[in-house]
């Protein structure tokens, strides 16, 4: 009973979070989509490719279910390959490939059971033989932290936020700015109080 109870949680919020890190891609240009947003290149349509090819291997090979489409050899992503699209690679190319990966990924979930054993070749010893279970939560982990960092970068596109479309709120551009300002205040006034503590620290 707790199995499946923790099955089914751990694979709700997998659904869900797929679906929050597709949503990133809503409504950008090409290029918005596709661009580096930070100093290591980090990109919306990239995350979304390594989300895919992340879970493909995961809930493909790990349990001698390889994923019916052709992967990059697991050693290339080392060279961060998989963490961008190439001008050949549409967008609509990248989302369908993580669909169907969703839809070989689930298979696995709900035929094996939790103890299910697994082989994770690219994890170093003694780690390599694994579980479903720890599977799960190791995607899971994956999935959230990519689809937070896409979030942070939309919001530096145009200002958009949040988990799902139906709960989006349109954006009052003058209570964010006042939100802020009051955190920016905060953080000013937080330097010279430091500043002075350390100083009385240093000369007693």
């Amino acid at each position: 009973m707790i199995d499946e109870f923790a099955k089914d949680n751990l694979h709700r919020r997998l659904r869900r979070d797929r679906e929050a890190l597709l949503w990133k891609l809503d409504g950008l240009s090409e290029y918005d989509a596709r661009r580096p947003l930070t100093a290591t290149g980090t990109n919306l349509l990239g995350l979304v490719k390594h989300v895919a090819n992340v879970e493909a291997r995961y809930f493909g090979e790990v349990f001698d279910r390889p994923s019916p489409e052709p992967l990059p050899r697991w050693q290339d992503h080392s060279h961060g390959s998989d963490l961008w699209a190439t001008q050949d690679e549409t967008r609509d190319q990248i989302i369908g490939f993580y669909r169907r990966t969703w839809e070989h990924s689930d298979a696995t979930i709900n035929e094996l059971p939790l103890d299910a054993p697994g082989h994770v070749p690219w994890w170093p010893e003694p780690c390599p033989n694994t579980n479903l279970f720890a599977v799960m939560v190791h995607v899971l982990g994956e999935s959230i932290r990519h689809a937070g960092h896409a979030d942070i970068l939309r919001e530096g596109l145009d200002g958009r936020t949040g988990v799902r479309a139906e709960n989006e709120k349109q954006i009052d551009e003058e209570a964010r700015a006042a939100y802020c300002a009051k955190i920016e205040q905060a953080a000013r006034s937080a330097v010279p109080i430091k500043a002075s503590a350390s100083f009385a620290i240093r000369r007693s």
